[in-house]
């Protein structure tokens, strides 16, 4: 049989009320609650959480809004979110918007009845708008940046820095670029990243226009990249460095020795490529945790201020698609 309420506070030795405030954060001595915990422990018992959110007046579920799940970067945030929930008993309801802003606005209407808090992993919608959709004591924004809006962020700039300085290292001094989105946050801090670059008379920067970020985009650019003089290529993400590893494969192009190809992202699928695919690491899963514990106020001091932002690290994973050039 479950174990209730009643098990636990006839083995606790306490009243069914005193129980449900030392489960719930309310107002009972520490020794009290550490006893409860204790007992409730033992015995196995997992609290209902609609009969807890008669009490607290919270659901115990949170939302997470993101742009694609069959892309693996968003599938990896989603799992990181999804673990850190079920170590923290709540639970989680993840909206798909087809990297459609309207419907992302739709999905934070929805969520913000329904949920204690939204987690928005790189949405599309425009500053404004999210402003004026979320409510900025409940919702905190992963891989964007929005002023008044708590923020998870990996040092894209950095990460991109570092990807350029590991080509010009192999003796690459035309390297393209191949662009996401123009109007997203994600390739504003890429170009910023490539900017810095730009007084380096050693090295040219081509840029190659703009592309989906998918697979399909990178077979697109694949052709534009070796129209050109280039002899190394940085990809907005891995999607679309595998679709250009794929049609570079197909014109005769040998990786690394005729261009070297470099990824962002480092998903899953970097490992698997052929050859294996240089790319910069973005800590997903990782952002999805202390995202959800930024909202849920368990992440210490940096969750007192409206606006606080948590930076990430960014780390380059060489690989065999990059090498010196030839």
């Amino acid at each position: 049989m479950r174990t209730t309420v009643q098990d636990v506070a006839r083995a606790a030795g306490v009243s069914v009320s005193t129980v449900s405030r030392a489960l719930t954060g309310g107002s009972v001595s520490p020794s009290t609650r550490e006893a409860v915990m204790a007992v409730a422990h033992r015995l196995g018992y997992q609290p209902n959480r609609a009969a807890r959110g008669l009490i607290t007046g919270r659901t115990g579920n949170l939302g997470l809004i993101v742009p694609d799940l069959r892309n693996p970067f968003f599938a990896d945030v989603a799992k990181g979110v999804t673990a850190r929930a079920r170590a923290v008993d709540c639970g989680v309801f993840i909206s798909d918007t087809d990297e459609d802003p309207v419907a992302e606005l739709e999905a934070i209407a929805t969520l913000r009845h329904n949920t204690d808090g939204i987690l928005l992993c790189s949405p599309r919608s425009r500053d404004a708008e999210l402003l004026a959709a979320a409510d900025p004591q409940n919702t905190v924004l992963l891989h964007r940046r929005v002023p008044g809006l708590s923020s998870v962020v990996a040092d894209i700039v950095d990460g991109t820095r570092q990807a350029i300085r590991h080509l010009r290292a192999l003796g690459h001094r035309r390297i393209a670029y191949v662009s996401g989105p123009e109007d997203s946050w994600a390739t504003r801090q890429r170009l910023a990243g490539l900017a810095e670059f730009g007084s380096d008379a050693g090295l040219e920067i081509l840029s190659v226009g703009s592309v989906a970020p998918t697979f399909d985009g990178g077979v697109l650019a694949g052709d534009l990249v070796l129209a050109g003089p280039a002899t190394a290529v940085l990809a907005y993400n891995d999607l679309v460095a595998t679709g250009l590893l794929h049609r570079l494969a197909a014109r005769g192009a040998v990786v690394p020795e005729r261009m070297s190809v470099v990824g962002y992202d480092d998903i899953s699928l970097a490992a698997m490529s052929h050859p294996p695919l240089t790319s910069v690491a973005v800590p997903k899963d990782r952002a999805g945790a202390i995202g959800l514990d930024l909202l849920l106020g368990r992440a210490g001091s940096m969750t007192a201020a409206q606006g606080a932002e948590v930076i990430l690290p960014t780390t380059l994973v060489v690989r065999a698609s990059s090498g010196a050039r030839h």
